[in-house]
């Protein structure tokens, strides 16, 4: 089919009295019944299926970043859907609305910062720890964040990153990307002088990049991994409400200083 230049398209889906169509596959015939959610996820972000390797992957990642307890998001979620219990969209928006610069959101800015390094070494392994400590310092001197670095848990290892690069080992797909990734924290340690953990937001993008998955799609793994995570919560905020308890918690423990 022929278009103009000024024709807005899409190669994702279409749809008629009969049929659905997702990027050139049926869906009633050829992908339901037939193939798992994450591939579905896979073939809707990269118009392909996933070899074996990226599958596994891809499973890992977003089952690691799914849940994680009482997160702020979640607390967001719960709170909102004990106040509007109709609202189940409502509650599951506020839980991904802060998926940000601090928490849940960083594995975008970490696959940039990945690619990035890989790029400016052209292929050479051996350069990577240089680019490392030059793009660490570069950060430190203005006073910029590590994404992908450090917890205020796992502060002697993230063991959904440690699991990410086993993972990447075994399948044989660990790359320059989870190279670049293990040298940032090298580099890290040494300039600040204090262990800079890797986190699971930098194991995620790292893994993925080495078998080919596309960086701007990166942010939508934590989010579309938290969503479910946040729709358990909200099911068991049915059952053992939390929310209301949570907002009073908030409210306990900040002090009212009268302003000036």
């Amino acid at each position: 089919m022929r278009v103009g230049s000024s024709q807005a398209v899409s190669s994702i889906s279409t749809a008629d009295s009969s049929s659905v169509s997702v990027r050139g596959m049926d869906l009633a015939d050829q992908l339901m019944g037939h193939v798992g959610f994450s591939t579905f996820y896979f073939i809707l972000v990269t118009g392909r299926p996933p070899n074996g390797a990226e599958q596994t992957l891809l499973d890992a990642a977003l089952i690691a970043i799914a849940e994680h307890g009482i997160t702020p998001s979640v607390a967001a979620a719960r709170m909102t859907f004990a106040a509007a219990p109709e609202a189940l969209q409502g509650a599951v928006a506020a839980g991904i609305l802060g998926c940000g610069s601090k928490v849940l959101g960083t594995a975008s800015d970490a696959a940039q910062l990945l690619q990035a390094g890989v790029v400016a070494v052209d292929g050479d392994a051996a350069r990577l720890p240089d680019q490392a400590r030059s793009e660490v310092a570069r950060l430190r001197s203005e006073r910029k964040l590590l994404p992908g670095f450090g917890h205020p848990l796992h502060r002697e290892g993230d063991p959904r990153a440690r699991r990410l690069f086993a993972l990447a080992e075994e399948l044989g797909t660990a790359g320059l990307h989870c190279a670049y990734a293990k040298a940032l924290e090298r580099a890290a340690g040494e300039i600040f002088g204090r262990r800079m953990v890797l986190n699971v937001s930098c194991a995620i993008p790292a893994v993925l990049l080495d078998v080919g998955f596309p960086a701007p799609a990166m942010r939508g793994i934590p989010i579309l991994a938290r969503t479910a995570g946040l729709l358990a919560h909200l099911v068991e905020e049915i059952d053992r409400p939390a929310g209301f308890a949570m907002a009073g918690a908030a409210a306990d423990s900040v002090v009212y200083v009268p302003g000036d």
